[in-house]
């Protein structure tokens, strides 16, 4: 008796934008200014924020401003932003409100920067490489909304979109956490040190879902001690 044995083959694909989970041990390098380039984070879900520490490592050689982290919602696609300008200088974007820190500029090595800020008293500070600048006042009482969207690489014009070549981010972003809390001094000194092991509780480098489109390349980063 004969019998027909089907052989099945079985293809995996990767689609351009599928889910994948977590970066650890991963730099994205953007290459080149384009309009398409971009790392859009699925975080833990919230409702609201009425603190929040953001930590990311991050160079670029570029001389214009581009957004080193994107939040938009629908109601302000600038919900959450923290932009570079050429001049060096730092803002935190809360909606309408901007609380702008003067700095040393960006250059090809990778540093790392830590933005903090609570409602309460509207305390805003920002640190580079472990080292915390002076402490200003912005965005006393308000709140960041849930249910936005969190992108790198771009700045939202629309949620999850409206993307602008000359605002795109080129350079390599690393080591990306979110608390929704104000991390003290200890802590930030560790997160420098990448010993920070639990990672954010919003965004978690290591863990969180993310999804990629355009010119984005993934590699090790190499970076066992910082």
């Amino acid at each position: 008796m004969n019998y027909f044995i089907p052989i099945v083959f079985v293809v995996c694909i990767y689609l351009p934008g599928s889910d994948s989970a977590g970066l650890e041990g991963k730099s994205v390098i953007f290459t080149k200014p384009t309009s398409t380039s971009y790392v859009r984070v699925l975080p833990s879900p919230f409702t609201k924020l009425t603190a929040f520490t953001v930590c990311l490592r991050a160079a670029s050689e570029l001389t214009r401003g581009y957004s080193l982290f994107s939040y938009a919602t629908s109601r302000h696609y600038n919900e959450l932003l923290i932009w570079y300008y050429a001049s060096g200088h730092i803002s935190l974007y809360l909606s309408s409100y901007i609380v702008q820190f003067s700095l040393p500029k960006m250059d090809a090595l990778l540093r790392h920067i830590c933005v903090t800020w609570e409602s309460k008293e509207g305390l805003v500070t920002i640190w580079v490489n472990g080292k915390r600048s002076l402490q200003k006042i912005g965005g006393k009482g308000l709140f960041v909304k849930g249910s936005g969207q969190f992108i790198l690489g771009q700045e939202q014009d629309s949620v999850g979109g409206g993307f602008e070549t000359s605002q795109s981010f080129v350079g390599e972003i690393t080591d990306v956490h979110m608390w929704d809390f104000v991390l003290n001094t200890r802590e930030i000194a560790i997160a420098y040190k990448g010993c920070f092991c639990t990672g954010g509780n919003i965004i978690n480098w290591g863990r969180t879902s993310y999804q990629s489109g355009g010119m984005v390349t993934i590699k090790d980063n190499n970076d066992c001690i910082f």
